[in-house]
This record gives C-alpha cells, sequence and structure tokens, in this order.
C-alpha cells in the first residue's frame, strides 16, 4: 500500500525532526544558551540531522551524509547569528550535537576494553573520519565571506 508507506515516512520523518529539534534544545540548555535562542538552536540541529536521515536513506554512507548535512547546519547557523545578533558558536555547537559520531566513539572505546583489535581500528577510522568531514563541512562554510561588499572595503 503505497499511501500507507507514505503516511508511515511522514510520521518517521516528523519523529525525527521533533527528536533532533529537542535533543538540540537540551544541550542548548546544558551548555547555558539564553532560552530566547533555543528555537533557534533547534531549527540549526533539526537541519542537520534531516539532511543527515536523508542522505542515509539515499546513499548509506555515515561520512558522506555527515559532510552534506553539516553544510546546511553551518549555513543555518551563520544566518541565525547574523539575525539573531549572537555569536554563530551559540548556534553551532548545540547544533551539531546530533551529527557527532558519539556511537562510534563508544563501539570503538568497547572493542579497545575488550580486545577486538580489528573492531577497534575500523569504528576507530569511521569515528575519526566523520570527526573530519564535520570540521572540513564546518571551515568550509565558514570560510565563505557572508557579505561580498564588505571584502571591497577591506581591499582598500
Amino acid at each position: 500500500d503505497s499511501g500507507g508507506e507514505r503516511m508511515m515516512m511522514l510520521i518517521e520523518f516528523l519523529r525525527q525532526l521533533a527528536l533532533a529539534f529537542l535533543g538540540t534544545v537540551c544541550f542548548g540548555l546544558l551548555f547555558h544558551v539564553p532560552p530566547r535562542h533555543f528555537a533557534a538552536c533547534g531549527i540549526v540541529g533539526a537541519i542537520g540531522w534531516l539532511v543527515y536521515w536523508v542522505m542515509m536513506l539515499v546513499q548509506p554512507s555515515a561520512v558522506l551524509a555527515s559532510l552534506v548535512a553539516v553544510i546546511p547546519l553551518t549555513v543555518a547557523t551563520r544566518v541565525f547569528a547574523v539575525v539573531r545578533r549572537a555569536p554563530v558558536t551559540l548556534f553551532l555547537i548545540p547544533g551539531i550535537f546530533p551529527l557527532v559520531p558519539g556511537a562510534g566513539i563508544y563501539y570503538t572505546a568497547y572493542a579497545f576494553i575488550t580486545g577486538d583489535t580489528a573492531q577497534c581500528a575500523a569504528k576507530g577510522a569511521e569515528t575519526l573520519k566523520i570527526a573530519v568531514a564535520l570540521a572540513m563541512g564546518i571551515a568550509v562554510v565558514m570560510s565563505i565571506p557572508m557579505k561580498p561588499s564588505n571584502l571591497r572595503r577591506d581591499r582598500r
């Protein structure tokens, strides 16, 4: 039943959206983000997670999905920072938490403790690739000037 499948996919989409939003707001609370910015933080986290989730449905590669997801997430942080006149990090730090490879870190440590060298190396390498992909995506977006007119003024 195509209609039933679509309804289930919509419900799952809304569930993912709500959980990413709520999780990000909780991290914002933990990091003492002012309450007036909770909604913006939640939106940033939800954007990143939903892009990641859709990418994993299309091409199940956590590294590629993380790289693609962190780009609109970082763009959203820059937009919120300008619109809300707040530091980028206020939105970026809580917003990126849904994408941080916490499970990968856990499984790497678990494999290390249990002496499973092969699993430790495999999980550790994948976790490191995801972390590097996140850092690269953030660096690329942050290196793009926000206002081209400011560049012309700085050159003079």
